[in-house]
């Protein structure tokens, strides 16, 4: 059945004023100050007073929980698709964090799939914090080629929770991503945690380089921990990259 969404006030992300909205088969058929069809064959949503937007995306969430660095207690349950839905979020990139023991990348396929189901679009990146990775297949590369979900890796850095990977065996990880998402036609990612020790980004700095490995395949997060980091992020996103920057935490240094 069609549906159509009348008097909302529509942004795409830019404010296009007041606007009926026609959807039929999932997609947007018509986007017109009016829209007038026979009720017969469309629910009408009247969406005066509300704002109408493009779904949010949420590229770093721990849809299965996270946490446990304060003991079992402290773990985090896993996100239900009312809550993705509430705060108008519609695209999620799922991962594991510290924890790769009690979390599983199987079980965060599961969750993935579940929310597709429910009308979230939904993927995943192999591994967790460590190195060397842990993936499903035989290897990073197998991951992103041969399962549906996965778009890249995830790793950490500058964490005293990480592996301390060294600039080659990032370098190796990086190939196996950029291979994958060439022969799969994804995205390829590297997705790298940031903690706050003193070496910051300076790793990620000297692949883009002294390497010249592509740095839309880098994606560093976790960027406003330290006033330090923040400004080589800054230095990272002038030479083209992509950073992440975390909510909800206190920047002190920033004015």
């Amino acid at each position: 059945m069609l549906k159509i969404i009348k008097n909302a006030e529509v942004y795409a992300p830019e404010y296009l004023g007041k606007k009926d909205i026609l959807m039929g088969g999932e997609k947007i058929l018509a986007l017109e100050d009016k829209i007038e069809i026979n009720s017969d064959i469309a629910q009408t949503i009247n969406a005066q007073g509300k704002i109408v937007t493009p779904g949010l995306i949420d590229q770093h969430i721990h849809l299965t929980g996270a946490g446990g660095k304060h003991a079992f207690a402290s773990m985090t349950p896993e996100i239900a698709v009312n809550e993705l839905i509430a705060c108008g979020t519609t695209t999620v990139m799922g991962m594991l964090g510290t924890d790769g023991v009690t979390r599983s990348l199987q079980g965060l396929y599961a969750k993935v799939k579940a929310l597709d189901q429910q009308s979230i679009s939904a993927y995943m990146l192999t591994s967790y914090f460590a190195y060397p990775p842990k993936t499903m297949l035989d290897s990073v590369q197998d991951d992103i080629v041969f399962i549906d979900k996965v778009l890249g890796c995830k790793i950490a850095i500058s964490d005293e929770r990480s592996s301390f990977p060294t600039e080659n065996e990032l370098l190796k990880l990086l190939r196996e991503v950029h291979v994958g998402g060439l022969t799969s036609g994804k995205g390829g990612i590297l997705h790298i945690h940031l903690g706050a020790l003193e070496s910051r980004m300076d790793i990620l700095l000297d692949l883009v380089k002294k390497h010249h490995f592509p740095i839309r395949h880098i994606s560093p997060t976790h960027v406003g921990r330290t006033k330090a980091l923040f400004e080589q992020a800054i230095e990272f996103a002038k030479m083209g990259g992509m950073i992440d920057i975390s909510t909800l935490r206190k920047w002190s240094f920033y004015r």
